[in-house]
């Protein structure tokens, strides 16, 4: 046995976290899995998490794990096939000639409406104070 009652340990490291999973034995005997995340926070401090799933309690984790990776695998397959069905759906608005209209800020209004407006259009904002003046 290893030190701190170290069986097995293993670490998995990706971008910014590095994972260790650890197979432990207390004084009792009870044989554990010591699941930990180490996350670096600023380069020199790390920032550390862990879980502990005893042996007992195994089999009932990972069914947990299990159900929650199918459930990972079959949303992103929906999300992917919604995902084609939107770009299909698009290229056959294409392909049946109806084209997205792309106006300029300036062509809000069609010229005929510009000419009775009022209202001149700069495309400048102007604010007005509704504070009242003390007189």
């Amino acid at each position: 046995m290893g030190i701190r009652g170290e069986l097995f340990t293993t670490q998995v490291v990706l971008d910014n976290r590095t994972y260790f999973f650890n197979v432990k034995e207390n004084r009792t005997g009870d044989v554990f899995l010591q699941v930990v995340e180490s996350k670096s926070k600023n380069g020199e401090d790390f920032d550390r998490h862990a879980i502990v799933i005893f042996a007992e309690d195994m089999q009932k984790f990972f069914k947990g794990m299990d159900e929650s990776l199918s459930f990972i695998e079959k949303d992103r397959k929906e999300r992917k096939k919604k995902q084609l069905e939107r770009k299909e759906a698009a290229a056959k608005m294409d392909s049946a000639g109806k084209k997205k209209i792309y106006r300029s800020k300036r062509e809000v209004a069609p010229a005929e409406e510009r000419k009775h407006s009022s209202v001149k259009r700069t495309g400048r904002v102007h604010v007005v104070s509704k504070r009242k003046d003390s007189e």
